[in-house]
């Protein structure tokens, strides 16, 4: 019995030491593939900030070492492209930083307020020839801009809106961008409508229940849809193209093309250095309110 007993313990020591010896072992191969996968994404990650990397460190280079290098570290850091771009064009980018202000608030403006009555027109209300409008709105979303680019232009040229923001802005408050409708759409419809029916109940119009019941509750989309409106607006170099020709009233996109002369010296150090400024207003917007853009993709459908 001593025996039986003795060689029972023995084989349970031996059984809870190998349980032991494969827990460590998986939770060193457990350790070393998290390892490995933060290896591959922090290499990864670093092949995509590379171009913005190595942006900014030509912002900082002399311009003949610009494109003579790969390299990120400048030989001789000129702090002066910075001013001298700023400076250097017959008009200050602070003008062409103002103008860029007012025609991307405006659209964002525009865009949040038209597309969401759509969205929610489509999401919570019932009228007659609502399948065909939506089919129509979702069928705009898979026409080229460069379609639709000449009748626009002709029609704004007819009402004298050429060379002022008017071409730039306008569409914007009468829901021209599909994509917008769609994404506050896909929000719309997993807000409950008990809630809808609790506030008609009290006597809440439709606009009303939008303003008061569906609106507080669509941060989220709003917030998605307003930065994705604004890096477009802000980004956007071929509509200003063809709409604006007076330089006080080019947009920051414009004023960067003009450091690049055909038939002169191009001053890349001061392109480079301006277009780092030119992202600062987007990843400020994007990091304020990165929480609400993350739920807003997370549940709108969109992912």
């Amino acid at each position: 019995m001593k025996t039986n007993a003795t060689d029972l313990a023995a084989a349970t020591a031996a059984y809870i030491s190998a349980e032991a010896d494969m827990k460590a072992r998986r939770k060193k191969r457990a350790r070393n593939a998290r390892l490995l996968k933060h290896v591959f994404l922090i290499a990864l990650s670093f092949i995509m900030l590379y171009p913005l990397l190595w942006l900014f460190a030509s912002s900082l280079k002399p311009e003949s070492e610009i494109f003579a290098s790969l390299a990120l570290w400048p030989s001789d850091i000129q702090w002066s492209n910075y001013t001298e771009g700023w400076y250097g064009l017959p008009v200050s980018f602070t003008r062409f930083y103002w103008n860029s202000t007012i025609v991307t608030v405006l659209s964002v403006i525009g865009n949040l307020i038209s597309c969401s009555f759509a969205a929610y027109a489509f999401a919570r209300l019932q009228f007659n020839g609502k399948t065909l409008l939506f089919s129509l709105m979702m069928m705009t979303m898979m026409i080229p801009y460069h379609v639709v680019l000449i009748p626009q232009y002709v029609l704004f040229l007819n009402l004298g809106w050429v060379d002022t923001y008017l071409p730039l802005v306008v569409p914007r408050f009468l829901a021209a961008d599909g994509f917008f409708i769609f994404l506050m759409m896909q929000f719309f419809r997993q807000i409950p409508r008990e809630l809808d029916e609790a506030a008609s109940i009290d006597g809440c119009s439709p606009f009303k229940i939008y303003w008061a019941v569906i609106l507080p509750l669509s941060l989220p989309a709003m917030a998605t849809a307003a930065i994705f409106s604004m890096i477009w607006v802000w980004e956007d170099f071929l509509a200003p193209l063809i709409y604006l020709n007076d330089i006080d009233s080019y947009t920051v996109p414009l004023a960067l093309r003009l450091f690049l002369d055909q038939e002169g010296q191009s001053n890349y150090g001061q392109m480079f250095a301006m277009s780092v400024l030119s992202l600062v207003p987007v990843l400020i917007f994007f990091i304020a309110f990165q929480k609400l853009i993350i739920r807003g993709i997370a549940t709108s459908g969109m992912k």
